[in-house]
């Protein structure tokens, strides 16, 4: 084939490409053309030339990554698959946007193979980006050997200006530099429109300064349709080794359409005779749609069987591997089907009740405990490791050793969950990341993303309440645990003690999906985890430490349940029998069957529950005639026990308000 039909046939194909996002986008009348238009010579050339992927077997662990971080741009990844040849059928790119379709209107991990990553808040792509770049060089660093490059892949990104004006770009790109991770390369649609117009209304800076000074290699492509010019950017971002790369590429919004170059063309359909402006432009036929030609489809088709061959090389390499280092591959198999090491919950201590310890301080205790039969635990904290006490003792710094299992995120809250995400979704690490609870703020998005994905994200937030004490209002947490406890499918954690914590610890591992831990800074009482079953209770989300009165029921969470042991035994001694709850967790305990919420949480008892944080989540456990004792303001700056105190978190309360319910 000649250099020009070369060139045709590339231009056919990328322009098949475009039409179908078109296509889909105006069919469903919702959406946005524009990036698919300017960005397809992109896609074409990253899905069809440079990335080791396999279209039969979206998730090979060892295949590059695309992440398409401004996630608007769904169609134009929905058209790459389909023509990569992926499981994403016509049918679907044609329901694009609508009811039960796997091509909702930004990308959904879990929805159609081949994605990756939920996007579309913007920046979001980019910091997970990070993560799974962070994911490939550490495992790489802990399981090649010699010329077993098992884990070698490249994480590739396309992203625009929002994504670079959102702060998180900031923080990943940041550390992404810090780091050093040489895989990461990220295409930047460099096109100077944002949707309120030219991006000078908002956006001056010299970006390729900024990412020079995050240590980054910046290159530039002044044509993105000039794919020799892409081509030979590419090679070179993967020919540096030790730092990321942004490739600048200048492309024209909506290229080829009437209202190229312009906002208008963002983020609404081009409209009918616009549509066929654009086809006329660009040669294509003007009463066609969802239009591929057989020569641009037989060039797509080029992808599938070199997927398969190249699959098979490293599967076929694997199998060496394994005879070589039988260790290190069954613990990489393992930890890449997501099966955690047999009978490693044997090594969760158990806590002796001698001496109080706060569930910080046990949460470290477990992690380390567990840390050589659970080596695919990793991460860090947002510059708070002597405060959260996240941090493995007998492993380095990531940053110093890739084989390292500490991740020092600086003061990155938002960026740090991010990257948790993508390490979760990059497969073979159980991340985590952790901070003061009260900075969850900052990360709730990546929270929220994390269980939108369903993956397995951990969150270890310590300081969980006024009960820190001194730093006042602005570090004590008052209504975060509602706040979190209202994202669907994630799971809270808030245990009383140590024995409570290190159960959470397991089942945190074990659902396999994304959880978050408010642990205390303050030491608390530990609870006899074999007399009174703590583990077995602790996977029922909510058990009882004292059933045996009939009058009342106290329920409460975290450092509270220590305040309603003593509650209940005053009471006893005023003629009142209360029954004392302990609820770890209320998405567990919501999963329970009818009949045992019935047990624990008797509808015609009356109940009080107390928790140190915002009342509005506990009138579900109730009922009609119980009260809530908690914190619906603002803390303040004391002694974590005056401030408690003076908030009516206090035994006194608890008495004065069961005694008044017991009355009705």
């Amino acid at each position: 084939m000649s250099d020009q039909q070369q060139n045709d046939l590339d231009q056919l194909s990328i322009n098949a490409l475009r039409f179908l996002a078109v296509d889909a986008v105006q069919k469903a009348n919702s959406g946005h053309p524009g990036a698919p238009l300017g960005c397809a010579p992109i896609a074409y050339l990253l899905y069809h030339k440079f990335m080791q992927h396999d279209p039969a077997d979206p998730k090979w662990i060892n295949r590059d990554r695309f992440i398409l971080s401004n996630g608007h741009a769904s169609a134009l990844l929905y058209g790459a698959l389909h023509l990569s040849g992926y499981n994403l059928p016509m049918s679907q790119l044609e329901q694009f946007r609508q009811w039960g379709s796997h091509t909702p209107g930004h990308p959904e991990y879990g929805e159609a193979p081949g994605v990756e990553v939920t996007t579309g808040p913007l920046g979001q792509g980019f910091g997970m980006a990070v993560g799974i770049a962070t994911a490939e060089k550490h495992l790489a660093a802990v399981y090649n050997r010699d010329h077993f490059n098992i884990v070698d892949h490249y994480t590739y990104v396309l992203c625009g200006d929002g994504d670079l004006m959102e702060g998180i770009s900031h923080e990943t790109g940041s550390l992404a530099g810090t780091l050093g991770l040489g895989k990461l390369i990220v295409l930047y649609d460099d096109n100077l429109i944002s949707l309120d117009g030219p991006t000078e209304l908002s956006y001056t800076e010299d970006v390729t300064e900024r990412f020079h000074a995050y240590h980054w290699q910046v290159l530039s492509v002044e044509d993105g349709n000039d794919l020799v010019a892409l081509e030979k950017a590419i090679l070179e971002a993967k020919a540096e080794t030790t730092k990321p790369t942004l490739i600048r590429v200048r492309t024209v919004i909506g290229f080829g359409s009437p209202k190229a170059g312009t906002s208008k063309v963002h983020g609404e359909a081009l409209g009918v005779e616009a549509v066929k402006a654009t086809k006329k432009n660009l040669g294509w036929p003007e009463d066609k749609t969802f239009y591929v030609p057989e020569e641009a489809r037989a060039n797509w088709d080029t992808i599938k069987p070199r997927g398969e061959l190249a699959h098979n090389a490293w599967h076929e390499k694997f199998e060496e591997y394994k005879k070589a280092y039988p260790e290190p591959a069954s613990q990489f198999e393992r930890s890449v089907k997501a099966e955690l090491e047999a009978g490693w919950e044997k090594k969760i201590p158990v806590f002796p009740t001698d001496k109080p310890v706060a569930t910080r301080n046990a949460g470290q205790v477990v992690m380390n405990a567990i840390a050589g039969v659970v080596p695919e635990l990793f991460g860090g904290a947002a510059d708070l490791t002597a405060s959260t006490k996240t941090i493995f003792k007998d492993s380095p710094s990531f940053h110093v050793d890739p084989k390292g299992r500490n991740v020092f995120f600086g003061v990155r809250e938002f960026g740090m969950c991010a990257m948790v995400n993508g390490m979760a979704a990059h497969g073979g690490l159980i991340p985590f990341g952790s901070t003061f609870f009260v900075f969850s703020d900052y990360c709730r998005s990546a929270i929220r993303m994390a269980a939108l994905m369903n993956v397995h994200s951990l969150f270890i937030f310590t300081h969980d309440s006024v009960g820190l004490g001194e730093d006042g209002p602005t570090h004590q947490p008052v209504e975060h645990l509602t706040s979190l406890r209202a994202i669907p499918h994630l799971t809270d954690f808030r245990p009383a003690d140590a024995n409570e914590t290190a159960a959470c610890w397991q089942l945190a591992l074990e659902r396999k999906s994304a959880s978050f831990m408010a642990l205390s800074r303050q030491d608390l009482p530990v609870i006899d985890a074999e007399k009174y079953k703590v583990h077995e209770g602790t996977k029922h989300g909510a058990y009882a430490l004292d059933n045996s009165g009939k009058d009342i029921i106290l329920i409460a969470t975290g450092s509270e349940v220590p305040l309603i042991l003593k509650a209940a035994e005053e009471l006893k001694a005023a003629g009142i029998g209360a029954s004392v709850v302990s609820m770890p967790s209320t998405k567990i305990f919501d999963e329970q069957t009818d009949a045992y919420k019935a047990t624990i949480l008797p509808e015609s008892t009356p109940k009080i529950a107390i928790e140190a944080g915002a009342t509005l989540g506990w009138y579900k456990y109730i009922g009609h005639n119980g009260v809530v004792i908690g914190i619906d303001r603002f803390g303040a700056s004391a002694p974590g026990p005056i401030a408690l105190d003076k908030l009516g978190i206090n035994v006194a309360h608890v008495v004065e308000q069961a005694k008044k319910l017991v009355k009705k």
